[in-house]
């Protein structure tokens, strides 16, 4: 479904992703993971075609994604970025429904669609007609999910989409997403800092270390079997929180 060759990105000169191969499995769950500035958001930027590789090529579904090609694939991926990135003038409601409205869908189908992805993300209907500045943070998270599924795609990438919410309020999100991931059998692509939720909501695990991959694979190699001393540092810092891996 998706395959990255030797992809390499620079800015102002400076190499933010080298040689960057690698084969996301279809219906599984595959988190990036690893320090700030080891360009794990710059890959989802490129898989979604926002901005184009320096070398290398990313293929989706077949295409090759490219600046003639982005926008149309763009539509069958499904994207959350950091906080949400909500349009604030209009409802949650106007927020879920905006491609749908550009795209032509009826008003029915768009209930329809809407009244699945409600039920889907345990959202409550009533606040729908709120506006972003008026829903807290895991309703924000929640609408933002329930956009980025709103075209059924076949790919969901989601920037650390939990990174800013409250304890007890990310612990209730990351179950609602595991069990969102388990019954829409989606090919997930996720951004995340905390090894303890790479490791609750992974089945493959990517670390990246300055723009390279060190490692991959489930997180128990990384685990038992750390392929280099980066990788036993980094699974070693975190190791407390592992124990208890997942709400």
């Amino acid at each position: 479904m998706l395959e990255l060759q030797e992809v390499n990105k620079l800015y102002a000169g400076a190499t933010v992703l080298s040689d960057i191969t690698l084969s996301v499995p279809e219906a599984r769950t595959t988190v990036f993971i690893g320090p700030s500035g080891c360009g794990k958001s710059t890959l989802l930027r490129l898989i979604n075609g926002l901005i184009a590789p320096d070398r290398g090529r990313i293929r989706f579904m077949g295409q090759e994604v490219m600046s003639e090609t982005a926008l149309l694939l763009r539509r069958r991926m499904g994207y959350v970025i950091q906080e949400g990135g909500l349009f604030p003038h209009f409802t949650a409601y106007g927020n879920v429904a905006l491609m749908a409205h550009y795209l032509g869908w009826t008003s029915q189908r768009i209930e329809a669609r809407i009244t699945e992805l409600v039920a889907l993300t345990r959202f409550p209907r009533e606040a729908l007609e709120r506006f972003p500045a008026e829903l807290s943070g895991g309703q924000r998270q929640r609408v933002a999910l329930m956009r980025a599924l709103m075209l059924d795609p076949e790919l969901l990438l989601l920037d650390e989409p939990m990174g800013a919410l409250d304890p007890m309020i990310r612990h209730d999100l990351q179950n609602d997403l595991k069990a969102i991931f388990l019954s829409l059998h989606k090919t997930v692509v996720l951004v995340t800092h905390d090894l303890a939720e790479a490791a609750f909501l992974g089945d493959e695990i990517v670390l990246l270390r300055e723009g390279r991959i060190e490692q991959k694979g489930p997180m128990s190699a990384l685990m038992t079997a750390p392929a280099t001393e980066f990788v036993r540092r980094f699974v070693n810092a975190q190791r407390s929180h592992l124990a208890g891996a997942g709400p």
